[in-house]
């Protein structure tokens, strides 16, 4: 049976709700992070030599990256549902937006929680106003308008049908879901990005998400950091 190993609070969630909405049947295999590091445990490398998560294993595959994790179960598994068809627009929309999600929406988030960890992170007290000048420089001239541009941009794209990929729902929603959750969580989002508001509040109330997040145990990403 297809295996999905479950990092808590992680991207590794989306793959559990894409599952719920394949109708596919699997395990999920739980791994706690460090509450110091934050860090995955150890024991993921036994599965993955990077020892990071989502990992799934199927058939004597393993494979990782989320996208890649998707493109597969969509692929073995959709039947024709979750993506559009070949050759059309939207089938070039939607593998934009599967690689936009970890290739450009992603990288400015990772950058803000690093920058907000070296404010807080313990060093030599001479030390901590010039990590917290370089950390406040960082937010401010680069990662908080690197984010607004982005955000922006994603806003503005989902003004159109509320999808990622034409009209229907599709895996794309689904790989999008992520960034922008975390995006939310650490109040980057501005009241005024009203589609992504209503997308987060559509994907939330889909039976299949709600059905992932039982099976997953808590997700402390839609709570804030």
């Amino acid at each position: 049976m297809l295996t999905v190993h479950h990092l808590n609070n992680s991207r590794s969630q989306r793959v559990l709700w894409l599952l719920e909405e394949l109708g596919v049947p699997y395990e999920v295999k739980r791994y706690e992070r460090d509450p110091d590091t934050m860090l995955a445990p150890p024991e993921l490398r036994a599965v993955h030599p990077l020892g990071k998560s989502p990992v799934i294993t199927d058939d004597g595959l393993t494979i990782a990256e989320s996208g890649a994790i998707i493109e597969y179960l969509v692929d073995r598994y959709g039947a024709g549902r979750f993506a559009p068809p070949p050759g059309t627009p939207e089938r070039l929309r939607y593998t934009y937006w599967l690689h936009y999600a970890e290739g450009s929406a992603m990288p400015p988030l990772l950058l803000k929680l690093i920058a907000r960890r070296i404010g807080g992170a313990r060093m030599p007290f001479f030390a901590k106003p010039i990590a917290r000048k370089i950390a406040t420089s960082l937010q401010a001239n680069f990662v908080d308008p690197q984010l607004r541009l982005h955000l922006g941009y994603i806003d503005s794209e989902l003004g159109a049908t509320g999808w990622f990929a034409g009209n229907d729902f599709t895996a794309a929603d689904v790989q999008m879901s992520f960034p922008l959750e975390a995006a939310t969580a650490r109040g980057a989002v501005a009241a005024q990005l009203t589609a992504i508001g209503e997308f987060l509040r559509r994907i939330h109330a889909r039976p299949a998400y709600q059905r992932a997040l039982e099976r997953g145990g808590k997700y402390d990403i839609l709570g804030g950091d």
